[in-house]
């Protein structure tokens, strides 16, 4: 399976590639008339189209779905745990396969996207093991004679909007586990990087997953406002931009769904000055252009308690002087340390922050504007780019930038670099760095923050926990896997059962009903 297979022959009037949709288990090719560009980040030019859906096409996704729901739901647990772990044999045997995908659409090198495909496989792991996690509970003789027990059942349809940063992780946060309990997916992943999505798609067919139980349909706002509205699908799992988590959460909720809509973040780290300076330099370029920056874990702001900020800036300035940027596939030689950034658009969005702190003041350490790489001088590029004496009224500052910039503040104390961070509008991931473990453990219980590590830069939970952030980083409820996943995805029946003695029935009694 390679990332030229689709359905063979549809092309657009370009003559190029036009990737279909993913209904009834096969490729769906569309006849919306409708497509958009698929950019080879490192090159800037297109290499594929991606259909974008018509109403036609979203109705018929949505019922197909519906129909495979009917038939999955109806499995028992260890027929969908043999197809579960099927799809974990497979994922795992050809990894390389989708990390090759990855790369060629997002840009990223390619150990970040099988780093990418790892986590996402740990999820695809605990969902393996669900019958434990779905199971009910039971109460006997409760009341004389009646017994109290709880089912959860599946939702049926249910919708799933991911993000480009993430095309195989953020979608395996949620398909895994509303699969596993019984559910069929919709999924509608970015336009931007979408045949990590199709490649999933064709190996739960491979493992046995009946057709229309997993459902890939493209699209633009008109397939996210079909799948917002639609009354057959039941919740909506979303990661993207907070003004646009807002949306999809306003627009589910206002028809009836569950959603769980994790929005935008601004991380930062707080270093404190007993803190390993070599270490925290380290992490924070990891966590600052890991991935370009494209992640809503990236650390975007590093607190400095005073008197450590000069010689962290010389440290971290030094690191960055050492990383080598070029085509994530590492077609120019040994891969890079990092790649390009998804689009030219989304480029000079981030260098316009930049031009925005220097307005506002801030020094510019190392300035990645305007990097080219030989050969590759169409590429969709931005340096790695360190800021210092950033004024907090920047909107450079307060923004999610979404790219290699990572920004100095200098503080005074521990309180003031908690301040700032729970006074910023997100809440979704931060960081302490520190020897001290009395200030650790104040900083895990005051920080207004979902996801925090302790001389961890990017604190992402483990499967079995739960990923998701406070405040404006995340609208809903339920955040992404492990127990709250489970949750999520299924509702709860409360049976109350009385087998009465054909000979002893009570009779009549119009009484509220007593427990005795």
């Amino acid at each position: 399976m390679t990332i030229t297979e689709s359905d063979a022959s549809a092309r657009a009037t370009t003559g190029r590639r036009v990737i279909p949709h993913w209904i009834d288990g096969a490729d769906r090719p569309s006849t919306s008339g409708r497509t958009a560009p698929v950019f080879d980040p490192a090159t800037g030019t297109v290499q594929a189209e991606v259909a974008l859906a018509d109403q036609t096409e979203i109705d018929e996704a949505i019922r197909s779905a519906q129909r495979g729901y009917e038939l999955w739901s109806q499995y028992s647990m260890a027929k969908r745990q043999t197809v579960l772990f099927a799809f974990r044999e497979l994922l795992n045997a050809r990894k390389t396969e989708l990390a090759a995908i990855i790369t060629a659409e997002h840009g990223k090198v390619l150990s970040d996207a099988m780093g990418e495909i790892l986590r996402g496989q740990e999820v695809v792991e605990l969902a393996t093991g669900f019958p434990h996690l779905i199971t009910g509970s039971y109460s006997e003789n409760a009341s004389t004679g009646i017994d109290v027990y709880s089912i959860n059942q599946p939702l049926g349809v249910v919708g799933i909007i991911s993000p480009f940063n993430f095309p195989a992780m953020v979608p395996m946060w949620f398909f895994p586990v509303a699969i596993a309990a019984g559910n069929a997916v919709v999924l509608k992943p970015s336009e931007k990087d979408p045949s990590a999505s199709m490649w999933l798609a064709r190996l739960w067919k491979e493992a046995g997953l009946p057709d229309g139980v997993f459902t890939v349909l493209h699209g633009d706002k008109l397939a996210v406002d079909g799948l917002l509205t639609r009354p057959e699908v039941q919740s909506i799992s979303f990661v993207g931009s907070t003004p646009i988590a807002q949306y999809i959460y306003e627009t589910a909720s206002k028809h009836g769904k569950r959603v769980q809509a994790l929005g935008g973040a601004k991380n930062h780290m707080l270093v404190l000055p007993d803190a390993d300076l070599d270490l925290v330099a380290d992490q924070a370029v990891n966590a600052g252009y890991g991935a370009a920056g494209e992640r809503c874990m990236a650390i975007s702001v590093v607190l400095a308690v005073e008197p450590v900020a000069d010689e962290l800036i010389d440290r971290i300035a030094e690191r960055i002087g050492r990383l080598r940027i070029g085509d994530g596939a590492g077609r120019d030689g040994a891969e890079p340390d990092m790649g390009p950034l998804i689009t030219g658009q989304h480029r000079e969005k981030v260098a316009d922050y930049v031009d925005i702190a220097e307005q506002d003041g801030a020094r510019i350490v190392v300035d990645g504007r305007g990097l080219r790489i030989a050969g590759r001088e169409d590429g969709f590029f931005f340096g790695p780019t360190l800021i210092d004496d950033i004024p907090t009224t920047s909107r450079a500052y307060q923004e999610e930038i979404f790219g290699p910039v990572l920004s100095v503040v200098r503080v005074a104390s521990f309180d003031e670099g908690l301040h700032l961070i729970n006074s910023g509008r997100f809440g979704n991931g931060t960081a302490i760095f520190t020897n001290d473990g009395g200030a650790a453990r104040r900083f895990q219980n005051e920080v207004q923050v979902g996801m925090i590590g302790i001389n961890v830069p990017i604190p992402v939970p483990v499967a079995y926990h739960s990923f998701g952030g406070w405040k404006a980083s995340l609208f809903g409820d339920a955040k992404a896997y492990g127990a709250q996943g489970f949750a999520f995805f299924t509702r709860q029946k409360v049976i109350t059962s009385r087998w009465l003695d054909p000979a002893a029935h009570g009779g009549v009694d119009l009484g509220f009903p007593q427990n005795t």
